[in-house]
């Protein structure tokens, strides 16, 4: 199983500064997996992912676009805490994506996949400038991506707080079957 496969990784040296591996969770059936970067420091004690402040803003701010947690499958790109929360080298990232989260995305088989933060965008989609692709979907075949800010950046910048909120809100009616957004996909 992919779950105890993370939970046993010591494929990278995040490995040996980790509490816990942090496999996504949450609900597979309903096809909207959230991809953010990394595992904080709640995350590495838990062995969950969001559960610290930025999940805890994640959680809110689906509920005020009308979507529960349980509505959807969360997980980071890589799935080990980066030593003072510092960015995932590139090499961190390769080995997890490969390893791990192309086969999260292909068991999921997601019908939308949203991507939270810089780190994300280019690892998923190799596209730098997340200003530029904020509250935008890009279709690449056979996945469909929504992109928005990671929730801790409205954390370090109050103004992108709003943004977010609206972002998951659109992300929300896309789900619930917007016929302008998602015709076809559910």
């Amino acid at each position: 199983m992919l779950k105890d496969q993370v939970e046993r990784c010591v494929l990278c040296d995040l490995s040996k500064s980790r509490i816990n591996a942090v496999p996504g969770n949450g609900n597979t059936t309903d096809k909207v997996m959230i991809i953010g970067e990394a595992p904080g420091k709640n995350e590495d004690k838990n062995g969950v992912p969001f559960i610290g402040s930025a999940g805890k803003i994640l959680d809110k701010a689906l509920q005020e676009g009308g979507l529960a947690r349980n509505d959807v499958y969360i997980t980071n790109v890589v799935k080990c805490r980066p030593p003072h929360n510092r960015v995932p080298t590139d090499n961190e990232i390769q080995i997890c994506t490969s390893s791990y989260l192309k086969n999260e995305i292909n068991l999921i088989a997601p019908k939308i996949i949203c991507i939270l933060g810089a780190t994300a965008l280019k690892s998923l989609l190799g596209y730098d400038h997340m200003g530029k692709y904020r509250g935008k979907i890009i279709d690449i075949v056979p996945h469909r991506y929504f992109i928005t800010y990671h929730p801790a950046a409205t954390i370090y910048n109050a103004k992108l707080k709003q943004v977010f909120f609206e972002d998951m809100s659109k992300l929300a009616r896309i789900v619930k079957g917007n016929k302008n957004t998602m015709e076809g996909y559910f």
